[in-house]
């Protein structure tokens, strides 16, 4: 499995606010959601400035910004299922002999050692994080480093390496596979990027006569080319344009046109192991963020650490996602309507024990 891609992406601030500013637009650290810049995102009919967007969508996708970090895993954090039961205990406020009693963890005593080393922690990190910032001088002297325009730091030996095994006809031929692997995966797209021709707009049949001359799955291509930023497109699919490029747009129009055909669905969705029949429901404000789900999976980091490790066991093609039930656009309390509608799918199908990962 590949490094989990918040790893690679942005500062000390930008996790702890849990999305990432880039050339062209904000990204939320822990799926593959995007807000571009200068656009007006509209959102259960309000419209939100391309920042505010996405504050909103960490919140409602991952929760607090503290248990989304938390919840990553040991491979990102680098932290025991202790220690990371200390800090949710801590962050809530729980005194000494209030963590003690909840956890059964020794005395009071153990308690305060474990504070005193986790503060000790934080120290050796803050200067190792000072050592590391004084040797990039030192490599982008040498060349071996390059600050890309996106969320990773990509050696040129890395690209150049990238570009050669998946180009091996040049740039300009066809690639020989599609990686796996993220960093990877954002050299070749931002190298296809490339093949789109600034201030100009393209029909989505335009867009994969292009892709189709690199890559047979042009849907594919296309869709991590808007994901990373490269394509601007319109909501409906039917202009777009290579991404940053100073193109006149009639934002206003836009804007209407988004309003009119962007409808925010609420429901129940469930991701289901077909080899052993396990289910795991959740409610969303947003179906489409069931994308976000499987981005997730993919990337070793959901929070539900059994349904995680039969991911990784059995793989991306043993689990199929389905929304189960959708809330009604007319209804008022849309929060109420997905926890009663949560809870009848619960009762449903049972997910829990050897039935299920809830």
């Amino acid at each position: 499995m590949s490094t989990p891609a918040i790893l690679n992406r942005g500062g000390l601030e930008d996790l702890k606010r849990g999305y990432v500013e880039t050339a062209d637009a904000y990204a939320c650290l822990f799926c593959a959601h995007r807000a571009e810049k200068g656009v007006v995102q509209p959102l259960d009919g309000t419209l939100y400035l391309p920042e505010r967007y996405l504050q909103v969508h960490v919140e409602r996708a991952h929760g607090a910004v503290f248990d989304a970090l938390l919840g990553l895993g040991k491979k990102v954090t680098g932290l025991t299922d202790v220690q990371r039961r200390l800090l949710e205990r801590f962050q809530r406020g729980d005194g000494d002999e209030e963590v003690r009693s909840a956890l059964g963890i020794g005395s009071t005593s153990t308690i305060r050692n474990h504070r005193f080393l986790l503060k000790e922690r934080e120290r050796q990190a803050r200067v190792f994080l000072a050592i590391m910032e004084l040797l990039k001088p030192a490599e982008r002297k040498a060349g071996r480093l390059v600050e890309a325009d996106g969320p990773f730091h990509i050696t040129t030996g890395e690209k150049e390496r990238f570009l050669a095994k998946y180009f091996p006809d040049g740039l300009d031929g066809p690639l020989t596979r599609f990686p796996s692997r993220e960093k990877q995966r954002y050299v070749v797209v931002q190298a296809l990027a490339d093949r789109f021709e600034p201030a100009r707009r393209y029909t989505e049949k335009e867009v994969n006569a292009v892709l189709t001359a690199a890559w047979e799955d042009f849907a594919m291509l296309r869709r991590y080319l808007v994901s990373y930023g490269f394509l601007g497109r319109r909501d409906d699919g039917s202009e777009y344009w290579k991404a940053g490029d100073a193109v006149a747009i009639d934002r206003r129009e836009e804007l209407k046109l988004q309003a009119r055909e962007v409808r925010t669905v609420a429901g129940v969705f469930c991701i289901r192991n077909e080899r052993n029949g396990k289910q795991w429901v959740e409610s969303t404000r947003n179906v489409k963020t069931m994308n976000g789900q499987r981005f997730q999976l993919q990337e070793g980091m959901h929070r539900n650490k059994a349904l995680q490790r039969d991911w990784t066991e059995y793989g991306e093609d043993a689990f199929s996602t389905e929304v189960l039930e959708e809330v009604a656009p007319d209804v008022a309390d849309v929060r109420k309507a997905l926890v009663e509608m949560k809870k009848r799918w619960l009762e449903r199908l049972q997910p829990f024990g050897d039935r299920g990962y809830n």
